[in-house]
Order: C-alpha cells, then structure tokens, then sequence
C-alpha cells in the first residue's frame, strides 16, 4: 500500500469531524460503497492496512468485515481537491454489500468493460484452483504452460488472418486470443493489470499515449 495521505492531509472542520469516503475496487474500479470517516478511522485505517469507517448509528469505529469477514484490504488513498472527500481504492474480500451483493449500488449488470476483465480474471483464478470436472479453463491449466502458450499463439495467427482478409469473425477471434492470454498470464501468476501498469509507465514516460 502506497499513500501520502495523512490524517493532517484533510481539512476535518466540515460535518462534525466527518467526511465522506467513497470505496472504489481497485483493480475493476467498481464502485463498492459509501462510508465516513472521522480522524481515528483513518488513522486505523492507515495502522492495520485494513478500511475503517465511524459509523454514524453506532457512535464508533467500524471495520469494515468485522463481522462477515468480508474486508477491504487499503491499496490507495486519495483526497479531493478541497480536502473534505475521500477516495479508498481497496482489495474486497468477498462481497461489499450486507445483501450479499458485491457492491452497495446493486449488482450492475451494465458494468463498465473494465470490471468485466476484472471478474473474467477472477474466475480464471477460481477455475485454477478448484479444478472443476468438465471445464475447459481447467484443463488447460492441467495441460500446462506450454499448451497454453501454443494457444495464444494460435489465437494471435487467427486474429492476424481475420484482420488481413478483412473478416467478419475479427471480435470473435480477438475474445479467443484475450481470453487464452487471461489464462496465460494466471498460469504465470501474473495478470492483466500488471500489463495495464505497464502500458501506463510507457505512455507517461513518452509524455502521451502510443
């Protein structure tokens, strides 16, 4: 975890001591809840690593999974232009929602494209480690790293022939080779996002986007 907000960092006069703190996921940035803070629960947050609202009804610093064990795991900060609103990027761990739901805004069914690859990798990573009978993710995982590079392979050549003749099968092509390097990547245990950081770095470092 990485952050150079403090609890000096934010201007506390406002609300009675409170301010807002939106939880955004942060590898599909879903947003997953709203709570406040006051100057202790930020505080803790920063000590256990782990996201602690006051709550409002109870009178008292609240952790978030205290009960459920369904916690959010501190990977950001940041703090708005009037230093009066939390931003909390987090790692949930299992649902956000009391309702069992990921997020306290619903399921979000038309979510954003980002957070489907997000749930896609999730669910590469659960295919890997339960193993279930039947699944194709599974056995490519059993079949290993080299099947699975021929794959990618393989899907590249297809996506490359259907971009040079100009076919209507390009997107669907192009899923088959996303989806084989989602795989890959788990079986490398590395992901996605770690491509993303690397995409970022290169286009900071030419001052713009490739």
């Amino acid at each position: 975890m990485k952050t150079n907000v403090t609890t000096g960092s934010i201007d506390w006069s406002k609300e009675n001591g409170l301010v807002p703190a939106i939880v955004q996921d942060a590898k599909s940035l879903r947003v997953l809840m709203l709570g406040y803070m006051n100057e202790e629960a930020l505080k803790n947050t920063l000590e256990t690593n782990l996201v602690t609202f006051f709550s409002r009804s109870k009178q008292r610093l609240w952790q978030k999974g205290e009960t459920s064990g369904h916690t959010l795991k501190l990977v950001d900060i940041k703090v708005d232009c009037d230093k009066d609103t939390l931003l909390i990027l987090a790692d949930p761990e299992g649902p956000t929602c009391h309702t069992n739901e990921l997020t306290c805004f619903g399921d979000q069914k038309d979510r954003a494209d980002l957070a489907f690859l997000a749930d896609l990798s999730n669910t590469i990573r659960q295919r890997r480690c339960a193993a279930p009978e039947g699944s194709y993710t599974a056995k490519l995982f059993a079949a290993g790293i080299p099947r699975m590079a021929q794959k990618v392979g393989e899907e590249g050549v297809e996506v490359a022939l259907a971009a040079a003749t100009q076919s209507r099968t390009l997107c669907e092509e192009s899923a088959d080779l996303l989806y084989h390097l989602l795989v890959l990547l788990e079986a490398s245990n590395a992901s996605l996002f770690e491509v993303l950081k690397v995409l970022r770095s290169r286009a900071c470092e030419k001052g713009t986007e490739k």
